[in-house]
């Protein structure tokens, strides 16, 4: 799930505010936590989904009370409640339900921001729990995607296979959860995701495109490798936002690869420690004609190349086939 600090104590949490200003992570957070609190089988008569900017309070806190009908309780989740909180009399209200909360109904308040030196804030605790959502640091988003397989569909993710994910998806945490979903479901009936499944379901035309385009380079067929990207972009309309990063994930291991062949290491060892599952024999006919160096300066040509799309200078395209052109120059 998304990093989130919380506050609780050991009475039952009848209110719960999630606060943060990353809206993908706090939906994420928030469907979590909708799927902890009540089944799918009840949802139609136990819970209310609204926008803060478009209900009013007493309409929240009528559902609260009414007695849950084919529920275990009634759940009321208020979206963008940041106004809703603070409209009119709401907040004054909002502290007298603080206080006595129903028995039979959970509320949830989604907000961007929630100030700790208000009463509400202060009365929290005792009746409900503070999630605050935070993006998790890159170094983090493995353990994070290994806890979400096992939480979420009680299936294994080994670290390797995580930062392989990683690697392929980028750092959306939401999308990175997806992924797992749907992975899942590809390696049915089995209890561990492998990188075999994501290569396959994922990562295969990314990787082996990129694999291509470097392997032109390398033959230094310049018209080949800028039209073997060109594919890539027409086969999967993702790769405007995937494409560094397959270029990132086999430069990389092409650079740890070649590292470990001028240190003496075996090609089957390496393909193991690489996490390198197919097209071996030509992945090491590219290494060996490629000083370290070169590599090297490869991944830094990429590195500049990400750095001049993410702010807004060339089009993910058009900085691609310059990356390329450079490549052959080098």
């Amino acid at each position: 799930m998304p990093q989130s600090k919380t506050q609780s104590n050991d009475k039952r949490e009848l209110i719960y505010v999630l606060n943060g200003k990353d809206d993908s992570l706090v939906g994420a957070e928030a469907q979590a936590l909708l799927d902890k609190l009540i089944e799918p089988s009840q949802r139609v008569t136990g819970l209310l989904d609204v926008n803060g900017r478009e209900v009013s309070l007493p309409e929240v806190l009528d559902e609260l009370r009414t007695l849950p009908f084919l529920a275990d309780k009634r759940v009321v989740i208020v979206r963008n409640a940041d106004d809703f909180i603070s409209r009119d009399r709401n907040r004054q209200l909002l502290e007298k339900y603080f206080d006595a909360p129903c028995s039979t109904g959970i509320l949830v308040l989604v907000v961007r921001s929630w100030r700790a030196n208000t009463k509400l804030a202060r009365k929290l605790p005792k009746v409900g729990r503070l999630v605050s959502v935070t993006a998790p640091k890159v170094r983090e988003l493995p353990q994070r995607l290994i806890e979400y397989a096992r939480d979420a569909h009680s299936t294994g993710l080994n670290r390797g296979v995580a930062e392989l994910l990683v690697d392929l998806v980028g750092n959306d945490l939401p999308r990175l959860y997806s992924e797992i979903d749907k992975l899942t479901l590809y390696a049915e009936g089995e209890k561990t995701i492998t990188g075999e499944h994501i290569e396959s379901l994922i990562g295969h035309n990314r990787i082996f495109g990129a694999f291509e385009v470097i392997d032109a380079v390398v033959a230094g067929r310049a018209g080949q490798a800028v039209e073997r990207l060109r594919r890539m972009f027409a086969d999967d309309k993702s790769a405007e936002y995937t494409v560094v990063g397959a270029f990132a994930f086999h430069l990389r291991r092409m650079f740890g690869a070649k590292v470990l062949l001028e240190k003496g290491v075996r090609p089957a060892q390496i393909t193991n420690t690489m996490r390198i599952w197919s097209n071996k024999d030509r992945f090491f006919t590219q290494i060996r004609k490629m000083p370290l160096s070169q590599i090297g300066e490869f991944l830094k040509h990429l590195g500049q190349t990400d750095h001049a799309i993410k702010t807004g200078r060339e089009k993910t395209p058009v900085a691609m086939e310059q990356f390329v052109l450079e490549l052959i120059a080098c």
